[in-house]
């Protein structure tokens, strides 16, 4: 059986953008490299009397969200690869593409515009709601349970961006930004520092209701707007996008790593038994039965050790990271962060 969400493409990704000046390494996915000619790693050999190896571009944090890009779209964009649910759905494709412009025009500072959604995407969000919310009391952790109800998610409407916002501002300090698709890990992390949230909202399509190729309005709405409410998983995911201001690329990939682990997979321990808290598993039905099936292995968290390779193609996890608390998550990362600061790692 498919997972119902898988957060990174299969397939080959587009060619980005020019690069903005601020920005000098990044880190794409392995699916990401080009299938002509495998880019190499090693350094051309200097000749004799030659200069040395020219050092990397040094890594310029942005000062404010302003300077966080959130045009690099790796993929799920307008454009949809041939094994997506809507890739035969031109309909289906320009509407992607209506909404994909929304985000590429909002203007920081200014409120996210407002979504008519169709009938066919409101059954759709509808569905992922009434199905996963069945398993919420008894497998989501406590502070998501806690904050649920502020949202009043309602299956016969499609929340707004903007109304959710104003929610988490009031409770948090953090907001959501509109995003054309999968945006570029530095540039995701690094919104995470300024206590932003980038956000889709585009709908999946309505063939394949508890499945998707890739983060849609369904996954982020339910699986990390409730969490962004509570101010304990703040600070840690706020530690994860301070930690990205200062790293380099090999960095830039660990943590992407460490979120996938944590804020998309994450579990707790609450009370002697094993809730979720991750996004990718509280937006799937199929994935929360398939954390407390006792299937996949459980290991302790912990920023410096060296993560395995993500999963995603082979249906539900077979490993998640386990929490002690959120405050425990949230100092061992505001120690990795301040090593990273120091070039300590």
């Amino acid at each position: 059986m498919q997972a119902d969400l898988i957060f990174l493409p299969s397939s080959p990704l587009p060619s980005l953008p020019a690069v903005s000046p601020r920005v000098s390494t990044g880190v794409l996915p392995a699916a990401s490299k080009r299938r002509d000619k495998k880019p190499s790693r090693r350094l051309p050999k200097a000749a004799p009397g030659a200069p040395g190896p020219v050092q990397q571009t040094q890594v310029i944090a942005p000062l404010s969200l302003n300077q966080v890009d959130n045009s690099k779209i790796l993929g799920f964009g307008a454009d949809l690869a041939e094994d997506h649910p809507g890739f035969h759905d031109d309909a289906y494709k320009l509407r992607r593409m209506d909404i994909a412009r929304l985000a590429y025009t909002h203007q920081i500072g200014s409120a996210v515009p407002e979504l008519v959604y169709l009938p066919q995407e409101t059954a759709t969000w509808g569905t992922v709601l009434r199905e996963t919310s069945q398993l919420y009391p008894t497998h989501a952790c406590k502070e998501f349970l806690a904050s649920f109800p502020m949202f009043d998610f309602r299956e016969d409407s499609v929340p707004q961006l903007e109304a959710l916002s104003s929610i988490l501002r009031r409770e948090t300090g953090w907001q959501i930004r509109p995003v054309a698709g999968l945006l570029h890990p530095r540039d995701f992390l690094n919104g995470l520092a300024f206590n932003t949230f980038h956000s889709t909202q585009y709908v999946r399509h309505h063939s394949r209701p508890m499945y998707t190729p890739e983060p849609d309005v369904c996954h982020e709405l339910l699986g990390h707007v409730p969490m962004l409410a509570d101010p304990k998983y703040c600070e840690m995911v706020h530690n994860i996008g301070l930690a990205s201001l200062h790293a380099n690329e090999k960095q830039i990939w660990h943590l992407t790593k460490m979120y996938w682990y944590t804020v998309e997979f994450g579990l707790i321990r609450e009370q002697g038994r094993i809730c979720a808290f991750g996004a990718g598993i509280l937006s799937s039905f199929g994935e929360l039965e398939h954390m407390r099936s006792g299937q996949a292995e459980l290991r302790a968290f912990d920023p410096f050790i060296t993560l395995p390779k993500m999963d995603y193609k082979s249906g539900y996890q077979k490993l998640y990271y386990v929490l002690d608390s959120f405050d425990d998550a949230a100092a061992k990362l505001k120690v990795y962060c301040d090593k990273l600061k120091l070039n300590a790692i």
